[in-house]
């Protein structure tokens, strides 16, 4: 893909030098709005929707999402995968489904990260689960906020134990990173002792 668009290339090649950067359009360059080990990041995930005769997980790759309930209904090809997947998590998903979360520590193998979605900032349920997936279940991995994820909101997740946030289009990430780094100045332990600290 060219870094330019040409709005009207007959008009363009009969016009001097002069006038044709008239015509150019500039993409703008697009900064990356995934925080991640303290960093601004590429994303590097994508949601896979299995459609009606599509298979019922993603090609063996890096990167890839699925919805919970997807991810549990085909657990042992999951768990076989060369490339674990990242579970998606809705508001409405049970995340006690998760293996191990009835003993207290969610087992790992197949899964590269949890993705809990916030359809709302508002909405109290992805808060929840990233104290109950860290606090009680045990879970040691990636955390990821997706979805109304804003400059307030990651100060509150991230002393819930999320530690990676996709910073919704229209806010910019360089705010929201330096509020992520105020939170790491203040709370510096492990996640459980954090959130007992800041009352999450």
């Amino acid at each position: 893909m060219p870094d330019t668009l040409t709005a009207n290339p007959a008009v363009d090649a009969q016009a001097p030098a002069a006038e044709e950067s008239k015509d150019v359009i500039t993409k703008p360059v697009q900064q990356p709005h995934l925080i991640r080990h303290g960093q601004l990041v590429e994303n590097d995930a994508r949601l896979y929707e299995a459609g009606e005769d599509g298979p019922a997980l993603p090609a063996d790759e890096p990167g890839w999402l699925v919805r919970l309930p997807a991810w549990l209904e085909n657990l042992d090809a999951a768990k076989g995968r060369l490339h674990p997947l990242g579970i998606w998590i809705a508001p409405d998903d049970e995340i006690a489904s998760l293996p191990g979360a009835e003993q207290g520590l969610i087992q790992p193998q197949g899964i590269w990260l949890l993705a809990i979605d916030f359809p709302q900032y508002t909405d109290g349920r992805g808060y929840s689960f990233a104290q109950i997936l860290r606090t009680q279940y045990g879970w040691q991995g990636e955390l990821r906020a997706v979805g109304d994820v804003m400059i307030d909101t990651i100060h509150y997740q991230a002393r819930c134990g999320f530690d990676s946030f996709l910073v919704k289009p229209g806010h910019d990430p360089q705010l929201a990173l330096k509020a992520f780094q105020a939170f790491t100045v203040r709370y510096q332990r492990s996640y459980p002792a954090a959130v007992h600290i800041a009352g999450c």
